[in-house]
């Protein structure tokens, strides 16, 4: 007989552009649906309808903000998201498996943008909710830019911005991951997609038991 569902966790997945965190994300998701757990899939920015809107504003609108205004818009999405998406999935005692949360913004606009990090800290501290684990996939140059060559569309305003600035932001998410190891695993994210996968299941193994097939 299947073991009773286990209690809802909220896990984020971070990482540079081409780290592979969307297909990691929806890989892991079907795990804990297949080991019985139920689960809510979302993503930042985004993850609910006006944060759906600001990602669009963010990614692909005409406007270029500048960075503490960048900065608030993407706080502005999270607590919409937090808000009608995760808070209410947690609640209901469903897995929330999350493709970036406030990590990317420390890391892209902290790191990245040269906003403030402490203002950010002081947002980020704010919303309450924190994941159970994050697991921070580190990419190297090389292979992040042979995937996002392979994508076959038009890159975003991140994916865009020049090789330094994404050397900032991978250096800020092996800061953050070495800053919280109690909540941070880091994965090499340079292997095929089954390997990452595999090392990603054994890093939730290790903190939650077998919750995932």
């Amino acid at each position: 007989m299947a073991a009773p569902p286990t209690p809802g966790r909220f896990i984020t997945l971070e990482g540079g552009e081409g780290a592979g965190k969307s297909t990691q994300a929806r890989l892991l998701a079907q795990a804990l649906r297949d080991a019985g757990q139920a689960v809510a899939e979302t993503r930042e920015p985004g993850g609910a309808p006006g944060a759906e809107a600001l990602r669009e504003l963010l990614l692909h609108g005409p406007t270029a903000f500048v960075p503490e205004a960048e900065t608030l818009l993407h706080f502005a999405a999270r607590a919409e998201h937090l808000a009608r998406t995760i808070r209410p999935a947690l609640a209901a005692g469903r897995w929330v498996v999350c493709d970036r949360f406030a990590d990317s913004t420390m890391a892209y606009q902290g790191y990245g943008l040269g906003v403030d990090r402490a203002m950010i800290a002081t947002l980020t501290a704010l919303l309450e909710t924190k994941p159970d684990l994050t697991l921070v996939l580190d990419v190297s140059a090389a292979t992040a830019s042979a995937r996002l060559a392979g994508r076959g569309r038009a890159a975003d305003r991140y994916e865009a911005l020049d090789p330094a600035f994404h050397e900032r932001v991978r250096q800020g998410f092996r800061d953050i991951a070495a800053a919280a190891p109690e909540r941070c695993v880091t994965i090499d994210a340079d292997p095929t997609p089954h390997a990452v996968h595999a090392a990603v299941l054994a890093a939730v193994r290790a903190r939650f038991g077998n919750v995932a097939k």
